[in-house]
């Protein structure tokens, strides 16, 4: 994927850039132009051999771009067909007037149906259906889509892949992908979560010339921070600090059997820059944690009230991996929700907070997967990767504080606004990986950065951490222990600002 603007945007939000840019003053034929050469210039640079093009029309703008790389590809030499789902003569404006161009070339224009598919074409440029998709696909339409992707050949989207909505990622009946996407204007905020990575192939951007100050009329939806964005809130180290000034992160979790998930979360934490990390374990725990890094203080209780003393000392607790849903998990978390402390909640607690009532916003940070998030809004996990954004606003809506939803394309939301982060690799789907991330969130909220802050960055440097092994060593067989030399190297500036 090339660099991106930081901004992301809804379909609506995009049609709202388009209205200002021509309100601004260029016209809706000019953007049009201008897409469509962006787009041939991509094509040519992508597949410099193809010849035969088939350029899928539908009925609105998105068409009309697609009517411009036809003529642009006729007049180049190149050989494009179009196949149209509305006939060219029946449609207006902009579309119109670039359907007409190309019937004056005289480029060959045949219906699409499922008995002309383009089966000889060495390229498919889709234009069929645009950003404007918001609901499922017709059967037929759904139908046709699949038929193409059948085909197999080579595919280039227009501004999103059709079927995918622009709004939420996901299909709405059927996606035709493409192995590059060219957007415009804005990007869309779906390409970058849900299944959007999946169906949109390498993203490149073109803001079509729009002057800057349209931008500044419509305000992004979602943000991408950057390197430097984000390194700006972490406080420098002093040439006379001592481990009292950069937080004590204590880490709560470990029931019988499940030693391993506290000790990475502890681990992470002291990698990435927690003046002191200690651990509330079960006793049999404490030895594996003191093998492991001597340098973690681990305490094993049996019992909520033993864990009392540590609890006031922390600056920030991390609690939940290995934490179990049994008795004594669950007086660690309501000891820990009644500190009043900033913390970080993770697996078992999420689940043990989705069953406990008259829990009111905290100072925390909540880390769920789709499971967990389904079972703190008490629905399906359909529904939550159904719309991963309106399952992220429900849960802040409902938790407050700040929320992070893990997956493709996380997203993060807090009171200071909402940010996606679009790093990480399929090797990060392993054991233990969360586990770390709730050390590295906890280390960098105990060195003084706010909770929305400490997550957006905790999850850069945990994903660029497992980008870096993975371009080492390879994704398969990544494991969570693997990241921790990582973390702290993607901590140093010149890496995190590269």
């Amino acid at each position: 994927m090339t660099t991106l603007p930081t901004a992301l945007y809804t379909a609506a939000q995009t049609r709202e850039l388009d209205r200002l840019a021509i309100a601004a003053g260029t016209p809706g034929a000019e953007l049009m132009q201008r897409a469509g050469q962006f787009a041939f210039n991509a094509l040519c640079e992508r597949w410099p051999e193809v010849r035969r093009i088939a350029v899928l029309c539908g009925g609105g703008n998105n068409g009309g771009d697609g009517y411009v790389v036809a003529a642009l590809a006729h007049e180049a030499g190149l050989q494009p067909c179009i196949h149209f789902i509305k006939a060219p003569d029946s449609l207006s404006g902009d579309a119109l007037a670039m359907a007409q161009r190309c019937q004056a070339l005289a480029i060959p224009m045949q219906p699409l149906t499922l008995s002309t598919l383009p089966e000889d074409a060495e390229l498919l440029v889709d234009g069929l259906f645009g950003t404007g998709l918001a609901s499922p696909l017709r059967e037929d339409a759904a139908v046709l889509l699949a038929a193409l992707a059948r085909l197999l050949t080579p595919c280039l989207a227009l501004d999103i892949p059709s079927g995918l909505s622009a709004d939420s990622g996901m299909p709405l009946g059927a996606v035709l992908s493409a192995e590059l996407t060219v957007t415009f204007i804005g990007v869309k905020r779906g390409l970058l979560t849900g299944q959007g990575p999946v169906h949109s192939g390498e993203l490149r951007f073109a803001d079509l010339q729009v002057p800057w100050d349209v931008y500044q009329q419509t305000p992004a939806d979602c943000r991408v921070p950057t390197s430097a964005e984000l390194l700006a809130t972490l406080p420098s180290r002093e040439l006379d600090g001592h481990k009292g000034r950069y937080g004590h992160v204590l880490v709560i979790g470990g029931d019988h059997g499940f030693a391993g998930a506290p000790i990475m979360s502890a681990q992470a934490a002291a990698r990435c820059g927690a003046g002191k990390v200690s651990l509330i374990t079960r006793p049999e725990n404490v030895p594996i944690m003191i093998a492991r890094q001597p340098e973690v203080m681990a305490r094993g209780v049996n019992n909520a009230e033993d864990a009392k003393p540590l609890i006031a000392a922390a600056t920030v607790i991390a609690i939940g991996p290995g934490l179990a849903c049994d008795d004594w998990g669950r007086e660690l978390l309501e000891l820990v929700l009644s500190s009043g402390k900033p913390m970080v909640l993770d697996a078992d607690a999420l689940n043990l907070l989705a069953d406990m009532e008259g829990v009111g916003e905290a100072d925390w940070v909540l880390t769920p997967h789709p499971g967990e998030a389904a079972r703190l809004l008490k629905v399906d996990n359909a529904a939550i990767q159904r719309d991963r954004f309106a399952a992220l606003e429900s849960l802040h809506a409902r938790y407050g504080g700040t929320v992070l939803l893990k997956g493709l394309g996380t997203l993060i939301q807090g009171e200071a606004g909402r940010a996606l982060i679009a790093e990480g690799n399929p090797g990060m789907a392993s054991g233990g990986m969360g586990d770390v991330l709730t050390g590295v969130i906890a280390a960098l909220r105990a060195q003084g950065l706010s909770g929305y802050d400490a997550a957006r960055f905790g999850v850069m440097v945990h994903a660029r951490a497992g980008d870096a092994c993975a371009a080492a060593q390879g994704e398969r067989g990544l494991l969570a222990t693997d990241l921790l030399d990582a973390l702290r190297q993607n901590l140093k500036v010149d890496r995190l600002s590269s």
